[in-house]
């Protein structure tokens, strides 16, 4: 939970039932603005690395979209992210205005350099499956929240009782929800609820990252999740572990324990992936046109 700027925030993996390679990657970050001390006169030696306050707090799951377990897709699409990270905040570490747009097309930026070296792996492999990688991220800098999203990761918002899903799956089975061909109760069990029009990679042509603009209130919950958990638990079981202000660790190790939901009990993902945090303040989210 966030209060007067601290977070509590934990992230959790289980390998699932259905494979032995975990593939779902995750990170949790604070940026800080820094500087080292090459020469000096007083008594701070040399080489000394100084930090200033947190410029925000980095959250993401990736986790692989192709035809195989490949734990490298994930780890390459994390690390790419956390370097350009490392080089876009200190020239936005104040957003506003025409900074806070240049500092989201910066992240597109990001993912698409992101995409094309998955692209660039899987063509030096001809004839081998399409590798790709589906991720979402959320950088929190007091009191705004910054999502950017591809595949079927998810973001919640957990606001009192009320929970919103602030991300939309990038599937098959969602287009037809939306287009009012399949019911929104059909969809987590529909075969479409894994194919996938857009990702990180994964032979795709076009890369479609989605931003999501928010504010943070006191006794929000976020809680960024691969598709493993949120297919095996529905919205209605989600809910009540977020409510309950426990610490993020013990709310992380919650929705992993939590009991399958019967209705998906056939479709059960091979892994999951649960990073919960409790920040300080979120208005309704904004999507980008």
């Amino acid at each position: 939970m966030i209060d007067g700027g601290n977070i509590d925030c934990d992230g959790l993996s289980e390998t699932g039932r259905g494979r032995a390679v975990n593939d779902d990657q995750f990170m949790i970050a604070d940026l800080h603005k820094s500087m080292v001390v090459h020469r000096t006169s007083i008594a701070w030696g040399e080489h000394s690395p100084l930090f200033g306050g947190t410029l925000g707090h980095l959250l993401l799951v990736a986790a692989n979209a192709g035809e195989i377990a490949d734990a490298r897709v994930s780890s390459m699409t994390v690390k790419t992210i956390a370097d350009d990270m490392l080089n876009i905040i200190p020239w936005f570490y104040r957003l506003g205005g025409q900074q806070e747009n240049d500092f989201l097309q910066e992240l597109i930026s990001a993912l698409e350099q992101c995409h094309e070296r998955i692209q660039a792996m899987a063509d030096a492999t001809p004839g081998s499956p399409e590798v790709g990688a589906v991720l979402t991220m959320a950088y929190m800098t007091w009191p705004r929240l910054y999502v950017i999203h591809v595949g079927n990761c998810r973001c919640y918002l957990q606001r009192g009782a009320a929970l919103e899903q602030i991300t939309t799956d990038h599937t098959l089975a969602q287009q037809l929800v939306e287009s009012g061909v399949l019911p929104a109760h059909e969809s987590a069990t529909s075969r479409l609820s894994s194919v996938l029009w857009n990702a990180i990679g994964g032979g795709l042509e076009d890369l479609r990252p989605e931003v999501y603009k928010a504010r943070l209130q006191v006794g929000d919950t976020l809680l960024l999740c691969t598709d493993g958990l949120s297919t095996h638990l529905p919205d209605r079981a989600i809910s009540p572990l977020l409510q309950t202000q426990e610490p993020a660790r013990e709310t992380c190790r919650k929705l992993v324990e939590a009991p399958i939901a019967p209705e998906v009990r056939t479709t059960l993902p091979s892994s999951w992936r649960a990073l919960c945090s409790q920040p300080k303040r979120l208005d309704r989210p904004r999507r980008r046109p």
